[in-house]
């Protein structure tokens, strides 16, 4: 059972192809570059890589446009390069997941030429079109300032087409059952090529049922639980990693009765509340939103992340909450994105003060759940808000101080990296940071090793210790036996917080703290007393040895 939800105690690491290494010295990463490179995350301790959409595309929305689902883009090199990374992650015990993009293509696609230009064509019924422009036509974007409608007129086809996103991003009908044949057979090609399941895209657009007019989109959650029975056909621990930034009570309808939908989901309403503890130094809204999300399917399990490919959306906060994280995080309108979001990376986004960076990714380790690390946080590095958009967040890896920080020999290069002052390649790259111990680097990968050695975090049971600090997170988990126990203070200040782990907690009266060598004793009153430093945090386990099963 275990090794068939291998997702409850994996580290993911979350790159793009084109922003990682250049192995052919053109200017965008590919496979050759990342195989070449898979000594580093051996190193780091990852044992799951996410992939960014690296098919066939256009590239008019860093991939997620999709020309041809059964390929590589030639950008990338060849399916050969593709099979030969995966013989090599699987040589290192890492698995791969890859982005499955399927509630859009490209314009660029065939189905789509074939749809505009035919209206007996199979592909017609394909997409979603009007005669008459919908009313709702200005309504439902989700580029807000930047994209300008959800429908546009195709002057070949004579109608109206539905998009989500950019206008070069037609919407698939999932009503139409050869769509859904069709995504099980884009499934079915790649798992049969090795990976080990999908991230998959912009979930609920996927399941919504998009239709002219005011009316609220029905959501087919049956689709989800079709997709999982692929995944699980073609290989039994496969998993779906899903896009849906939804409400608590909606969750449970994604994960499906008995763990019947997607296997993980990316935990959105966790993350932004992360982000307003940073920036307030109040954790009981971080509190809150983690007993909100605590419950689901045994099976299920979420993904916790700090930063992503995208901006840091805010949406879910309240106003005053949403003002509070710009005021400390992005406050220049330059920083900002779409109405609701922040374009920065981790490292600048908090002062690059190396406490905070550290109090957030040892949360990140610490939150229940698989962690999810993004390309570049392991080494601070920053953002470039001179770039349009999300691109601001998606520069090139820094592998030394030569030329484009050492992803390329080419001239120019898909995006500049990120040159001069505090996070320049010069500055910040691996090389300098795998020669010196104190490094971020060697941080991360300490935590990373210290994650993987506390099951009890994606497996166990959890509960949040009462310390009578507001700052202060303290987190409980408890599994076949064995306790963990996390402390982090958001606040400047140090303090000292009693903890209590009751009867229930065997051993519970000796804590060896797992990152230095330090134990705590509790008192007569059965209480802990721990101090914490500014932006501290500590690991404890019970009785210091994890005891076998």
């Amino acid at each position: 059972m275990i090794d068939d939800l291998w997702y409850k105690n994996a580290v993911v690491y979350s790159l793009d192809l084109e922003s990682y290494m250049d192995g052919n010295g053109d200017g965008v990463g590919d496979f050759e570059g990342l195989t070449g490179r898979l000594d580093h995350l051996e190193f780091l301790g990852v044992d799951t890589i996410w992939l960014a959409p690296f098919q066939p595309s256009p590239n008019k929305d860093n991939g997620y446009d999709v020309r041809d689902y059964y390929g590589v883009d030639q950008r990338h090199g060849s399916s050969g390069d593709f099979v030969e990374f995966m013989h090599q992650a699987r040589n290192r015990g890492m698995r791969v997941i890859m982005d499955l993009v399927v509630n859009h293509t490209s314009d660029q696609h065939p189905w789509f030429q074939e749809a505009r230009k035919d209206p007996a064509s199979r592909y017609r019924d394909w997409y979603v079109w009007s005669k008459k422009r919908p009313t709702d036509w200005k309504t439902g974007m989700v580029f807000p300032g930047v994209q300008h409608s959800t429908w546009t007129f195709d002057d070949v086809a004579r109608h109206w087409y539905f998009h989500r996103f950019y206008d070069h991003q037609p919407d698939l009908d999932m009503q139409h059952p050869d769509v859904r044949r069709e995504i099980a057979r884009i499934m079915g090609y790649w798992i049969a090529l090795g990976v080990s399941g999908f991230r998959v895209d912009a979930v609920p657009f996927i399941i919504e049922t998009p239709a002219p007019g005011p009316e609220m989109p029905v959501l087919h959650f049956e689709y989800l639980e079709e997709m999982h029975r692929v995944a699980q056909w073609r290989r039994g621990d496969a998993i779906l990693l899903g896009e849906a930034n939804v409400t608590p009570d909606e969750t449970k309808d994604y994960f499906g009765t008995g763990g019947r939908g997607i296997q993980m989901m990316f935990n959105f309403w966790v993350n932004q509340r992360i982000f307003l503890a940073l920036a307030s130094g109040d954790t009981r809204p971080l509190q809150k939103a983690l007993k909100e999300t605590k419950k689901h399917p045994p099976a299920s399990q979420w993904a916790q992340f700090l930063r992503n490919h995208d901006e840091l959306d805010l949406g879910r906060l309240t106003e005053e909450e949403r003002a509070a994280v710009y005021a400390r995080f992005g406050p220049e309108p330059r920083m900002q994105l779409y109405d609701r979001g922040i374009r920065r990376r981790l490292a600048p986004m908090l002062g690059g003060d190396r406490r905070l960076v550290e109090l957030a990714n040892s949360l990140l380790f610490a939150l229940p759940g698989t962690p999810v690390l993004r390309y570049g946080d392991e080494i601070m590095m920053g953002e470039d808000l001179s770039l349009k958009e999300r691109d601001a967040v998606r520069t090139p890896m820094q592998w030394s101080d030569e030329r484009n920080g050492g992803f390329s020999a080419a001239e120019k290069t898909y995006l500049p990296a990120v040159s001069g002052g505090v996070y320049g390649y010069e500055r910040v790259n691996v090389a300098a940071q795998r020669r010196d111990p104190n490094s971020f680097l060697n941080w991360t990968a300490s935590m990373v090793r210290v994650r993987r050695e506390c099951p009890e975090i994606g497996w166990g049971d959890w509960r949040i210790l009462p310390t009578g600090h507001a700052e202060v997170l303290a987190l409980c988990y408890t599994w076949r036996h064995n306790t963990i126990v996390t402390l982090h203070n958001f606040a400047d200040q140090a303090c000292d917080v009693r903890v209590r782990l009751g009867e229930e907690v065997a051993g519970g009266d000796l804590l060896v703290d797992i990152l230095r060598q330090q134990e705590s004793r509790a008192g007569e009153d059965g209480a802990h007393r721990l101090a914490l430093d500014p932006y501290g945090y500590r690991w404890f386990r019970v009785g210091g040895l994890r005891r076998l099963p």
